[in-house]
């Protein structure tokens, strides 16, 4: 009988391992998908934020370029929104900066703007940017673009 409760408390101690083990892979694996949203619009910010908390990624949020810049120094993101129109700092300065620097040029950076005239998306491509996105858009594009690119 008391190898038997052994055997059961051994399996209940690996299998507790395990569920342990895997949680600690989701808190990684989550920690990757980490989204930066930089916006000084606060209900775009609410929107994005509550849309990719809502599947699962982990965001943070600044309001203008400087912020920013050391919200990525903080806890660098996978993937960045960032708006072109912004105080202190604009996007294109932003996104220059970060892609400029060895260990932020991997942060995927999508470009946000009111403005969908050909010479922005050129602007935006010119200061690296992985990609432009006009305003208005549609909060379920947006999910499928994060899945895409994060997973």
């Amino acid at each position: 009988m008391m190898a038997c409760q052994l055997d059961t408390f051994l399996l209940l101690v690996l299998y507790m391992g395990e569920l342990a083990k895997s949680r600690i892979c989701r808190v990684i694996e989550m920690s990757r998908k980490r989204v930066l949203i930089t916006d000084n619009d606060p209900n775009l910010v609410k929107s994005l934020t509550f849309v990719l908390n809502k599947e699962g990624y982990e965001t943070d949020t600044a309001e203008n370029g400087e912020e920013a810049i050391a919200k990525v120094r903080q806890s660098k993101p996978s993937l960045m929104f960032l708006d072109i129109m912004m105080p202190k700092k604009n996007g294109y300065e932003v996104c220059q900066e970060l892609k400029s620097s060895p260990d932020f040029s991997d942060i995927y950076i999508i470009m946000l703007t009111a403005k969908g005239q050909e010479e922005d998306r050129v602007k935006a491509l010119e200061s690296k940017s992985d990609e432009f996105i006009t305003k208005p858009f549609s909060p379920a594009e947006i999910v499928r673009r994060v899945h895409q690119i994060l997973g």
